[in-house]
């Protein structure tokens, strides 16, 4: 599988991420520059983690007007998984490529620590072959992690299945401690109705080495390989 990890003017994962799936996963990588609008020979793309031009405005704001998110938005048409981490998340709601909006954490704090995740899906470009109710530890990073969207909205995308995350305790309880940021009914990762686009907050490159002290986000990277098998 070819994977583009699209690298942004402060991205910071973009490394972390070529790391995971090239000398972790075993998977052809490159990196694509946010002004290449040529993707290519690409059979699935990453929008990683980062400050894309420092989050100005608001996050993932001036990004989304990158020449590459024109080819990623059609990439994305076509049916290619895209995978968004952290900013990478925020920016494909930006682009209108996923749905609401990223609001400041609860604490009004920058928050860096280990989350729990639960798996709410199967069938999406990144859960691909895990079990629904997994329960995945990874590492979040950010201020701006609160996912907000109007109650019909969100009403919608969970009759849809669109939810694929949720933050939980570690044996998959919801509970108000486990949901860090105070996201809406602790939503951490949702997908677009074709369910090839998705984006997440935790940071599956950070947890992707037993040496990091998780390796559940490894299983996020082969879902991708997994996905493209199954299309």
């Amino acid at each position: 599988m070819k994977v583009g990890v699209v690298v942004f003017p402060g991205s910071n994962c973009d490394h972390d991420t070529y790391h995971a799936l090239k000398h972790v996963c075993g998977q052809e990588a490159r990196f694509v520059w946010h002004k290449d609008s040529d993707l290519s020979g690409l059979d699935a793309v990453v929008l990683p983690g980062g400050f894309a031009y420092g989050d100005y405005l608001r996050t993932g704001a001036i990004a989304r007007f990158s020449p590459v998110m024109r080819a990623v938005t059609e990439f994305a048409g076509q049916g290619g998984p895209v995978l968004g981490i952290c900013n990478g998340f925020q920016i494909l709601q930006e682009a209108g490529l996923l749905a609401g909006a990223m609001l400041r954490n609860r604490t009004v704090k920058f928050l860096s620590q280990p989350v729990h995740v639960r798996v709410e899906r199967d069938d999406t470009a990144a859960t691909a072959g895990l079990p629904v109710g997994s329960v995945l530890t990874m590492p979040i990073a950010h201020g701006e992690g609160n996912f907000y969207l109007p109650d019909d909205e969100v009403d919608r995308l969970e009759q849809e299945g669109r939810v694929v995350f949720r933050y939980t305790t570690r044996d998959g309880r919801l509970a108000d401690e486990a949901n860090p940021n105070g996201s809406l009914r602790a939503i951490a990762g949702i997908c677009n109705r074709e369910r090839n686009v998705v984006g997440l907050m935790p940071h599956p490159e950070r947890a992707s080495e037993a040496a990091l002290g998780s390796a559940d986000g490894r299983r996020i990277f082969e879902a991708l390989v997994t996905s493209l098998v199954r299309a």
